[in-house]
């Protein structure tokens, strides 16, 4: 089962993806945690991606490609795969049509109006790649591991509208895209966690 979880910035659908993965036993391939993994470890991609990440844009199609095809080669992807971030914008989902062929596309839509809270509120932790709001913690230590959780340097309100913005002009298509192929599933992100997720599970077991 190969899957695109598609929707704006803070609608879920790292929350998704990793509780999908656990359930269906196939990788959740996150751009978004690779690129960071090359930042921290300061590879010559991470220092690339970095200038595109601080200002909120999205990276350019070329780094992207080749660090997603690069992992899409990897043994544990032989039954299917969960990606995270990727395509994000029209040329990509292009390309990776000439890589792959994908199942269905899981758009998760969700009032914007209600996304800055979302992000600006948003805590992540650094081991395990859970990702938490401040209204459901009681302190700053992860649910799942105990690291201290921490704040996204893009998790601003300056950089949340920025990325929203270029969501709207760069992403938002795919969904129509997607729909064209065939390959679309809307879901409504409103909901809470689990019922999105049921939605979503009972959509892939088909």
């Amino acid at each position: 089962m190969k899957v695109i979880l598609l929707g704006a910035p803070g609608a879920g659908k790292g929350t998704q993806a990793i509780k999908l993965s656990r359930e269906l036993n196939i990788p959740h391939i996150s751009t978004g945690d690779i690129f960071r993994e090359n930042i921290k470890e300061g590879t010559p991609v991470g220092v690339r991606a970095k200038e595109f990440i601080d200002k909120g844009m999205l990276v350019p199609d070329e780094i992207t490609l080749e660090i997603v095809a690069e992992r899409l080669k990897k043994d544990d992807c032989t039954n299917g795969y969960l990606l995270d971030g990727f395509p994000r914008t029209l040329p990509q989902a292009q390309a990776l049509a000439e890589l792959v062929e994908i199942d269905v596309a899981l758009n998760i839509d969700i009032d914007q109006s209600i996304l800055k809270e979302r992000l600006c509120g948003r805590r992540c932790c650094p081991e395990c790649g859970g990702t938490y709001h401040v209204k459901h913690l009681t302190g700053d230590a992860c649910p799942v591991c105990g690291a201290k959780l921490i704040i996204r340097k893009d998790d601003n309100v300056e950089t949340v509208t920025k990325r929203l913005e270029v969501y709207n002009a760069q992403t938002a298509p795919l969904i129509s895209y997607y729909e064209s192929c065939g390959k679309l599933f809307n879901v409504d992100g409103n909901r809470d966690v689990e019922e999105v997720f049921k939605t979503c599970l009972d959509r892939l077991k088909e």
